[in-house]
């Protein structure tokens, strides 16, 4: 499997860290490109950074109801992922979260990078 743009193996995880103007579709993909890349190279752990990505406007609950799932069944179960974004693009009842762990998958959502990064890792 070819690795994804913007995609790297770090010591511990792999990190996904686009950058430019990106349709929230285009994210999506990206990210479950990522997790299955992540998935088959070993990596059980997932870091991606949205901060400097534009273009994107919150998406709506079915939305991200589905792309959520999506990301879960590429994980397997096997890739536990953290995100990082702004603050507007977090629903406040973090309802992507809950559809993770209700679909298998161990993820959440942040602002800050070096939080995400501490959950993640431990």
């Amino acid at each position: 499997m070819d690795e994804p743009r913007y995609f790297k193996l770090a010591e511990g995880y792999a990190v996904l860290r686009p950058t430019g103007t990106l349709t929230l579709a285009e994210v999506v993909e990206m990210v479950t490109d990522a997790i299955s890349c992540a998935r088959a190279e070993g990596a059980r752990r997932l870091l991606v950074v949205l901060t400097e990505v534009s273009g994107m406007t919150p998406p709506q609950l079915t939305r991200r109801y589905e792309f959520i799932r999506e990301w879960a069944r590429a994980s397997g179960g096997l890739v536990r992922v953290a995100i990082v974004t702004t603050a507007e693009m977090i629903d406040p009842e973090r309802f992507g979260v809950t559809v993770a762990a209700n679909a298998g998958m161990t993820g959440n959502v942040f602002v800050d990078e070096k939080a995400a990064l501490e959950w993640l890792l431990e």
